[in-house]
């Protein structure tokens, strides 16, 4: 539309076409910046959004349809057995202002799950962590960023930000939002030393550019069209007698001012024309245009809110584990034949579901050694396993871990299995599903993997079991693995131990008090008891107390036969 009109005349020249330069994605997780996700059919969606109004979950879908890191891991060979959906809606919580937000926890679990391959990618997330966790200024600039793209995602997708709706009026609320937006990055992490820097040089070349000067004048014209000075006259009575406009003045260094003078000369010639439209269809226009000019810097604003929902969910790890008087780190990484030290470790699934969780501490010599845990059930063996893959697996994603103090190597893959769920449709029995559960880890399994195995060969007799078991480790060794393994063949863990025949075996036992009660510790060595009959009279498996249970059903039967 060329014709003129009060607001068209001041429309910048070559607005309608309006290129944005190309400025570097704010990537917070990767070391060289790049963008995740489909630029281009997020604009397509985004232009569409702010043109209609509608677009329920576009951020979603977008993040949903991202590219994770460059990976090895793969999430299925650990995932469920770690309760990895779990953890990540109940531990990685965003909480600002003592209110939990929304957030996308699909992706995040994939974020988790995939981390990133190389040890460059693992400290740059770690710096960001720890300048977040060190910097409370850096960290509330942070969180209100993180609550304007979440203002910015309710608006653009599709809720009114007034309660009377007006389209030009929702634009120039989101526009104004992204202008806060971009003006935060730029001035609140112009002191950040990690890659949140990137968050400041982002915004400050966005400010840089002509669509975003655009931007700025037209909502300053929306802001500030002219001030005006008034005088009231109050009677006794408080109310208002009348009023005298003392002096207007009209913001003429505006781009988009025109005179009054010219207003009515664009409006009569427009009426001369035969055009029959106002200033409200014009500014639409302006609007559009301004719009088509930012929206390539917006779109990155969806990887963003996903980004910074990583580490605000790491915080929120760390907030809660405090709040349970617990402590949270990043650990040392180092080699894998350094020594392995885990000190105050604890298992965040018991935080989550409010149980009392006990920390405790674990040293090996080195990290390329299997290790075999023994002792009684309920002693603590499967949590501890949790604990360590969690551990591993926040390690590689290079946030905090449950644990004070840690000495850690990165490993390649994660495989672990600690279900074992009967099928209605499985081919097999117990033995022979634990065939195919060994045959998958050694397809799964590549050299220096952590492997974390609950109860071994359990499902077949103890002399059959054994000799499987001990092929296993045989084989396992060649792998140089990070292996933590409980079992109950506490004869057979003992001649292990004694025979030294595998090359790196390490040996775990439940400690057990004075009154023979599990401390849900770990010492060195085998575990010479699994109090299996404590555990038979904790859960009323007596011979005494069956006895008692055939006697009484015995009784019923015959009254009721009465």
């Amino acid at each position: 539309m060329n014709s003129p009109s009060p607001l068209s005349d001041a429309l910048p020249a070559g607005t309608d076409t309006l290129r944005a330069p190309e400025v570097p994605a704010p990537d917070l997780l990767d070391p060289s910046p790049q963008s995740r996700v489909d630029l281009d059919a997020v604009q397509q969606a985004m232009e569409f959004a702010f043109a209609s109004g509608v677009s329920g979950g576009l951020f979603a879908e977008a993040l949903q349809k991202s590219i994770p890191a460059n990976s090895r891991w793969e999430p299925e060979a650990f995932a469920n057995d770690l309760f990895l959906e779990d953890f990540v809606s109940r531990c990685y919580l965003v909480r600002i202002g003592g209110r939990t937000l929304q957030a996308q926890v699909p992706h995040l679990i994939r974020l988790l799950a995939t981390p990133p391959s190389t040890r460059a990618g693992v400290d740059h997330r770690r710096a960001i962590a720890e300048e977040l966790a060190s910097s409370p200024a850096l960290r509330s600039e942070f969180e209100q960023l993180y609550v304007l793209l979440c203002r910015f995602r309710t608006g653009i997708e599709g809720a009114t930000l007034n309660k009377r709706f007006d389209q030009n009026r929702r634009q120039l609320d989101l526009l104004t939002l992204a202008k806060q937006i971009f003006d935060r990055m730029a001035s609140g992490f112009a002191t950040a030393t990690s890659g949140l820097a990137r968050l400041s040089t982002f915004g400050s070349q966005v400010q840089a550019t002509e669509p975003y000067q655009s931007m700025a004048q037209l909502l300053h014209y929306d802001d500030n069209l002219a001030t005006l000075d008034l005088r009231v006259r109050v009677g006794s009575d408080g109310y208002i007698r009348g009023f005298q406009i003392s002096s207007l003045k009209e913001n003429e260094k505006n781009i988009f001012f025109a005179s009054p003078w010219r207003r009515w000369l664009s409006k009569l010639e427009l009426v001369f024309r035969g055009f029959q439209f106002g200033d409200g269809e014009v500014m639409a226009r302006l609007i559009d245009a301004v719009f088509d000019g930012i929206v390539r810097y917006l779109v990155h604003f969806v990887q963003l809110l996903g980004d910074m929902e990583f580490y605000l969910g790491a915080l929120g790890f760390r907030d809660l584990s405090r709040a349970a008087g617990l402590e949270v780190c990043l650990p040392t990484l180092v080699s894998a034949d350094s020594p392995r030290v885990l000190t105050g470790l604890f298992n965040p699934l018991l935080v989550a579901h409010g149980t009392r969780a006990v920390p405790c501490n674990l040293r090996t010599d080195r990290h390329s050694a299997t290790v075999l845990i023994t002792g009684p059930n309920s002693g603590g063996k499967t949590r501890l396993l949790q604990s360590i893959g969690i551990a591993q697996l926040l390690a590689q994603a290079g946030v905090f871990i449950p644990a004070t103090q840690a000495r850690m190597a990165l490993c390649p893959a994660l495989v672990v299995s600690l279900i074992q769920e009967t099928r209605a449709d499985q081919a097999e029995g117990r033995l022979g599903m634990e065939m195919i559960r060994i045959r998958a880890l050694f397809e799964k399994l590549p050299p220096g993997a952590m492997v974390i195995l609950d109860e071994l060969c359990s499902g077949t007799n103890p002399s059959e079991g054994e000799q499987i078991f001990e092929l296993v480790l045989g084989v396992l060794t060649r792998l140089r693995p990070q292996a933590f393994i409980t079992t109950h063949f506490l004869t057979f863990a003992a001649r292990l131990e004694r025979e030294m025949r595998i090359a790196d075996l390490r040996f775990f036992q439940v400690e057990l008090d004075q009154h023979q009660q599990p401390t849900y510790q770990f010492l060195d060595g085998v575990a010479t008891t699994s109090l299996a009959q404590r555990a038979a009279e904790r859960l009323g498996v007596t011979g005494d107390q069956l006895l008692s249970l055939v006697e009484r059903n015995v009784a019923l039967a015959e009254k009721a036969g009465r």
